[in-house]
């Protein structure tokens, strides 16, 4: 019992931090459109909320707790859940949806309304339990009533966000698909051309032969000698002398 009200007071005061700081922050950019399907189906599940809630408040006036045969730690106790459940159904909750209602396919504000009804079915579960054991039939009739509108509406919240995730996929993988199409034809691929014919090769010069040049020096002949002739000249007949 302690446990459940703890749980509701603290996230109270959580939805309500968030409901501040999404008004306050910057607008995520233009909203996609609608569908009037979407919005029939919220409006009639937020109407229905609406209903069960002033219905609940209604019923819970009229336990008479401190009447119960019961110890003073379970009524305090009882008194306190009923306290928590009633701030919750006229400050909370009606913050929530109006919320929902200016966005109505946003995936967070449609989870915080979900969190919030399953906070209060556990809280006003414990309600029940104790008019049962200590209250009136009628008050038992009236609350568990109410208790089945809210796990009803609790339900098509659960099936609404699993339709709203998968539809929310959808949406980013065609947009990253169009992303993709759209910087392709924006970035043309580079033609890169490569010439594979290989010009003709042009013949290498003719290396030029050099004679070696002789390493002995030349030597001058002796007195009385006559020089060798030169290779390819045919020597001269030295000169006759007439005898005497």
């Amino acid at each position: 019992m302690k446990r459940t009200y703890i749980l509701v007071s603290g996230l109270t005061s959580l939805l309500l931090a968030a409901a501040v700081a999404a008004q306050s922050g910057p607008a995520a950019g233009p909203q996609q459109p609608v569908s009037y399907a979407s919005i029939t189906q919220l409006n009639g599940l937020l109407s229905q909320l609406e209903e069960t809630s002033k219905s609940t408040q209604a019923d819970l006036v009229k336990l008479r707790i401190e009447r119960w045969k019961t110890d003073g730690a379970t009524k305090k106790q009882s008194l306190a859940n009923l306290d928590s459940i009633q701030r919750n159904l006229q400050g909370a909750l009606p913050e929530i949806i109006g919320q929902l209602r200016n966005t109505p396919e946003d995936v967070p504000a449609t989870f915080k309304l979900y969190r919030n009804l399953d906070a209060l079915y556990d809280v006003l579960g414990s309600v029940v339990e104790a008019t049962g054991a200590f209250g009136s039939k009628d008050d038992l009739q009236a609350l568990s009533n109410d208790l089945n509108s809210f796990e009803g509406t609790r339900r098509q919240l659960a099936e609404r966000i699993t339709n709203l995730a998968s539809s929310k996929e959808q949406e980013i993988t065609r947009l990253r698909a169009e992303l993709k199409t759209a910087q392709a034809v924006a970035e043309p691929p580079k033609k890169i051309v490569v010439d594979d014919t290989e010009p003709a090769k042009k013949p290498a010069p003719a290396k030029k032969k050099t004679t070696p040049k002789s390493t002995t020096p030349a030597t001058k002949p002796a007195a009385g000698q006559t020089a060798p002739a030169a290779q390819g000249q045919t020597p001269q007949n030295p000169p006759q002398t007439k005898p005497q």
